[in-house]
């Protein structure tokens, strides 16, 4: 460890000797919080966006993987893939301030179908089989909290579990339906429609098995059965994933796409005026994201949408974008945070206090902590509207 942490603070030095220009900077906002959710020495925190992030007034939950930190190499994820990876929850009680760790598996929940394998998740865990939800789920109940997760295991099949009690206990693991897609590889984000009505937003298999569409499929039974809605946009060359979707009124959804074709990545936007049924395609909501990074995205008490993602060329940043006119245009980027100390940052997820500061998850890492991936949060205030 000791020897990967001077090689890593050697890389930096270099780069600051070299001078490494900035390619594309946005300016930081003044009077961001920043927050540390998850650190542990030797160990590596990541994916937020993965897993989901629930809010009732100032109680945030948030998901996230915790393994083993390795050193990879800048091009890769730095987690040692031989080591045990748990998936854990982090709860604040005070809109993010401060934050306790909750590890739902110790319960028994939130572990995948499959044998437990060295380096999926945690050895000695009964693993319970996926079973068909009974349906019944009430989406709309006060405390309810739903994540969707893929398998480590079997490629292409997903799962779901739910919660009554802010995520404290969790019902599940649930199969997903593939909905007549080659497969799925879910990650968190739907909208509630109703009492049974949930939408999810999904990413499929392409068809010839290479990553990856996006799609919507909705229940209306509580969760039994699972119908195809749509794909968003057309099969893509290169890849188009992980959405991050918002409901604009009783008819209208937004949604935005990470896309990645050659060695171009941009966050692509989508609207539907028909519940999910066909959608629209805008200009690039973000030209570039470098290597590529999802974005969150949140309405805002004043009706903008927030979209906050990570950046990952130098300055390897935390950013952020906002619109007044629903998904049709963006306002300048804005930097939470530009000390990133490599690519390996991002997948946040977002919620706004009550207050109307936001509060946006990720995971990163500095110069200042060192070369493991930690969870952090940034707290701030979005501009004012013009």
């Amino acid at each position: 460890m000791l020897l990967n942490r001077i090689r890593w603070t050697c890389g930096l030095f270099l780069s600051a000797v070299l001078g490494c220009a900035a390619a594309h900077a946005a300016e930081v906002l003044p009077g961001a919080k920043h927050v540390k959710i998850y650190y542990e020495p030797g160990r590596f925190g990541g994916w937020p966006a993965n897993h989901g992030i629930w809010a009732w007034g100032n109680e945030i939950l948030v998901g996230f993987s915790r393994g083993y930190y390795k050193d990879l190499g800048p091009e890769r994820h730095n987690i040692d893939r031989d080591q045990p990876e748990d998936h854990l929850l982090a709860r604040s009680l005070d809109g993010g301030e401060s934050w306790t760790l909750e590890d739902p598996a110790a319960k028994g929940f939130l572990i995948p179908q499959g044998k437990s394998l060295h380096g999926t998740e945690t050895p000695g865990r009964a693993i319970p089989a996926l079973a068909a939800c009974p349906g019944g789920i009430e989406f709309t109940h006060p405390d309810f909290a739903l994540t969707v997760r893929m398998s480590d295991v079997d490629a292409g099949v997903s799962r779901f579990y739910y919660s009554y009690d802010r995520g404290k206990t969790w019902q599940g693991p649930f199969r997903l339906p593939d909905c007549g897609t080659p497969g799925i590889a879910a990650r968190t984000d739907y909208v509630v429609n109703g009492k049974q009505d949930c939408m999810l937003f999904l990413t499929a298999a392409k068809r010839n098995g290479r990553e990856g569409r996006p799609l919507c499929v909705q229940t209306r039974d509580g969760g039994a059965t699972w119908r195809f809605v749509s794909w968003i946009g057309e099969e893509p060359a290169g890849y188009a994933i992980m959405p991050a979707t918002v409901r604009l009124s009783a008819r209208d959804l937004f949604t935005l796409i990470r896309c990645k074709e050659k060695d171009a990545s941009w966050l692509a936007g989508y609207t539907s005026r028909d519940n999910g049924l066909t959608w629209i395609s805008h200009p690039k909501a973000v030209a570039d994201t470098g290597e590529g990074n999802p974005a969150s995205l949140i309405r805002l008490q004043d009706g903008r949408l927030c979209a906050v993602y990570g950046y990952r060329e130098k300055p390897f940043s935390m950013r952020a974008r906002l619109s007044k006119d629903g998904g049709d245009s963006w306002g300048e980027e804005i930097a939470l945070r530009d000390d990133g100390a490599g690519r390996d940052i991002g997948y946040p997820r977002s919620v706004q206090r009550p207050d109307g500061k936001i509060v946006s998850i990720y995971y990163f890492h500095d110069p200042v902590t060192g070369p493991e991936r930690y969870i952090g949060a940034t707290i701030w205030n979005p501009p004012p509207l013009p």
